[in-house]
């Protein structure tokens, strides 16, 4: 079980999720959805470790910590960069090897393996600025499978890629989650949140709703959370925690 308590987080020193409290249970398949600027990838960066809880606690089980993969959005990194296909996939060891042991030809077995299993045997010599948005996610998936960790963060692993891409990282996707392992997705197609994902939270900044699938994206849920983006402002006062009477930074609704 992933907690949150009370969690506010920051980014670049002003509040982007406030007074988070809920929970992710072990084996689920949860989508992260909002309007642009809701604190989804913050959120994900709090789980992950990057962000330090501003207020409240995220708690994690005994032996989770180091074991969490996570798919950054694709705009996050520089393709630029002179690597292989089989480099980056490689990285999947890393939690494994550590950042000076080399991998030896059954790590490379394995890395050719996970390729193949998103549909890119063959590929292992190109560069990753060689391919297209939708192989160089293929390649991301690749590596998720060499960390085999229990719990997987995905921020956008859908976005601008092609159809058959999409429906073939899918099928990996349930069999994670059919193997018990908790899946949480930023995602912004609400048609593919209600078709695949069982479970929900509905964020603009503050929670508006978290559960079922079919409870969380109801009209009034939505309108909710469009009416909070309309109304954000960039530099909101300070606020007191919902039961507390503490002060602590968070966004205001304007008048």
């Amino acid at each position: 079980m992933i907690t949150l308590d009370n969690v506010t987080l920051c980014y670049r020193d002003r509040p982007a999720v406030h007074h988070l409290s809920g929970q992710f249970a072990p084996g689920s398949l949860t989508a992260i959805v909002g309007p642009n600027g809701a604190g989804k990838s913050t959120l994900l960066g709090g789980l992950m470790g990057r962000i330090a809880p501003s207020t409240g606690r995220i708690g994690l089980p005994a032996g989770l910590a180091g074991r969490i993969a996570y798919l950054p959005q694709q705009a996050d990194i520089d393709r630029s960069f002179p690597v292989s296909v089989l480099d980056v996939v490689m990285l999947g060891h890393w939690g494994r090897l550590g950042a000076w042991r080399a991998g030896g030809a059954a790590h490379r077995t394995q890395a050719l393996e996970a390729l193949a299993a998103v549909g890119l045997a063959g590929v292992e010599r190109r560069a990753i600025g060689e391919l297209s948005a939708g192989q160089f996610q293929r390649v991301l998936f690749a590596r998720l499978l060499l960390q085999d960790a229990p719990v997987l963060l995905l921020d956008e692993p859908f976005n601008a890629i092609d159809e058959r891409t999409t429906a073939d990282l899918l099928t990996l996707l349930h069999r994670w989650h059919a193997e018990g392992r908790t899946v949480v997705a930023v995602l912004h197609d609400l048609a593919q949140v209600r078709a695949h994902f069982p479970h929900t939270l509905l964020l603009a900044r503050e929670p508006i709703a978290w559960g079922a699938t079919t409870e969380v994206l109801q009209p009034q849920h939505l309108q909710r959370a469009r009416l909070q983006a309309e109304h954000w402002e960039a530099q909101a006062p300070w606020c007191e925690a919902p039961g507390s009477a503490a002060a602590l930074p968070g966004p205001r609704i304007a008048a």
